[in-house]
């Protein structure tokens, strides 16, 4: 009766564990994937204002 009794526990135990198995599943989105950059360039302006600033910072200007 005893053998039978461990024979029972140890086959629960194993579908228990069998049962609590992780799944990983791995799907690909319905929507696609979108990246929004917003981002500002202002180097072009920068550039011109740094010239502008050194014609009249520069030596030939009489400023100084």
């Amino acid at each position: 009766m005893l053998k039978c009794a461990e024979i029972l526990f140890w086959g629960s135990v194993a579908l228990t564990m069998i049962a609590c198995t992780p799944r990983v599943e791995v799907a690909a989105p319905e929507k696609p994937i979108t990246i929004n950059l917003n981002v500002k360039i202002d180097h072009e302006i920068r550039l011109k204002v740094d010239k502008d600033l050194d014609e009249v910072l520069s030596k030939d200007s009489g400023l100084f």
